[in-house]
């Protein structure tokens, strides 16, 4: 059945507002051990390993933990970078274990940008990106400012996805400008969707 551009963003807000509800819902307990999964996953993978550059979330919430992820990225000797957007562009910027972190009025963690390098080179980085679903074709429901799928677009960045395997789906409604994944990890499977 094709959908109408209509339908599409309707049937995406459902699933965004649901999606969210459910992972409301996850156990503390078992969340964070899911995280360390996810986490022990991702660290093994070889386009992790041969990055120099980590393009990351930093989760607040419910999101899949990347804590554990930055901190091993600093301690193998990656370059960290995290978005920080501004109006209706998102770019990325260099943070060490110290950089202060402030919360934003959408309750994200963002370094302060006069403060920070910005990264401009993508080039053997690897992007993790964050979303409350993902299907197996690697297109993804995020929070819906398609910050992500404006940034993707220009850069050919290696992109891995992190979700909990109760949020992928067989497949999902996609726009015209949405940017699928490479990878997507869950605490029970890597998929390669591309």
């Amino acid at each position: 059945m094709i959908m109408s551009a209509d339908s599409i963003t309707a049937k995406k807000s459902e699933l965004r507002r649901t999606a969210k509800l459910e992972r409301a819902q996850l156990d503390f307990v078992i969340k964070r051990e899911y995280d360390r999964q996810i986490a022990d996953r991702l660290l093994s993978l070889e386009q992790y390993n041969a990055a120099d550059v980590i393009l990351t979330y930093i989760s607040v919430g419910n999101e899949v933990g990347t804590d554990g992820i930055i901190k091993q990225a600093f301690k193998d000797g990656k370059t960290v970078a995290v978005p920080v957007c501004q109006g209706r562009e998102m770019s990325f910027y260099v943070i060490e274990g110290s950089t202060p972190l402030y919360k934003t009025a959408f309750g994200i963690l963002e370094p302060d940008p006069e403060n920070c390098r910005k990264q401009e080179k993508t080039e053997n980085a690897l992007c993790i990106v964050p979303a409350l679903l993902f299907d197996r074709q690697g297109y993804r429901i995020g929070y819906g400012g398609g910050y992500y799928d404006k940034f993707l677009k220009n850069t050919g960045v290696k992109t891995v996805g992190l979700c909990y395997n109760s949020f992928i789906a067989d497949f999902l409604p996609v726009s015209a400008h949405d940017i699928p994944v490479e990878i997507i990890i869950t605490q029970n499977e890597i998929i390669n969707a591309r």
